[in-house]
């Protein structure tokens, strides 16, 4: 992605800025540590929050150990090089996005499944990821399975403890809406007879990156390049 922004720069493209939703560099090395918002989530839907505490810290460990590996610096050393600015704004976004999406439903108070299929193809970012066979999709319960009470993962680095979900179902969480499940979170959620409907995570990271750039563009007159994945849709 830099060496093409540098490449648009030759062809007469004005690059002051690349920006990168997901982290990189001394960022992407620690991210791990924003994962602690999720446990005042779960404390937030009813769970202890020492129950919630001690599990995100197991979780954080878990990918403490993945994440030391990585080559974090790569992506860093590159934008250096090529002289082009470079940041990273990962969190902040999908604040907004989770913010954006538990004030749709509060407001919409969907019944079933579908109706939350349909409110999320009501959202531009969701409508350009669906003709793109990237929709958001039903990935445990039917169109027809009743939501009563809500929990939405789309904050917190990456995806909470896998364990988390018994737990959620006693607080009475029936449906989760979620960016990406790994295969082993939806087998959790499923046993925990937890509907999931994942609503496409590059949409959503579209989403949250979208509600920022209207707060940082807002006034201003600022050029932006969609670009690896990313759609532009302005929000008045």
């Amino acid at each position: 992605e830099l060496l093409f922004a540098d490449y648009l720069k030759t062809k007469g493209k004005k690059i002051d800025l690349a920006i990168s939703h997901h982290p990189q560099g001394r960022a992407y090395a620690d991210f791990y540590e924003v994962m602690d918002l999720q446990s005042e989530i779960f404390s937030q839907q009813g769970i202890s929050l020492s129950f919630a505490e001690q599990s995100v810290l197991e979780r954080k460990d878990e990918v403490a150990r993945k994440v030391h590996a990585a080559n974090h610096q790569r992506a860093v050393y590159a934008s250096r090089l090529l002289g082009i600015n470079f940041m990273c704004m990962h969190t902040p976004c999908d604040n907004l996005a989770y913010r954006f999406m538990e004030d749709l439903m509060n407001r919409e108070k969907p019944k079933t499944l579908q109706d939350i299929i349909d409110i999320l193809f009501s959202i531009p970012e969701y409508q350009h990821a669906a003709k793109n066979n990237n929709a958001p999709y039903i990935s445990a319960g039917r169109k027809n399975s009743k939501v009563g009470k809500i929990h939405i993962e789309f904050t917190g680095g990456t995806e909470g403890p896998k364990g988390i979900y018994e737990k959620l179902s006693s607080c009475g969480i029936d449906t989760i809406i979620s960016m990406h499940q790994s295969e082993e979170h939806h087998k959790r959620a499923k046993e925990a007879k937890i509907n999931v409907i994942v609503a496409s995570h590059i949409a959503s990271d579209s989403l949250g990156v979208n509600l920022m750039l209207d707060k940082i563009t807002k006034g201003k007159k600022i050029k932006i390049y969609e670009f690896s994945g990313f759609s532009r849709i302005k929000r008045r």
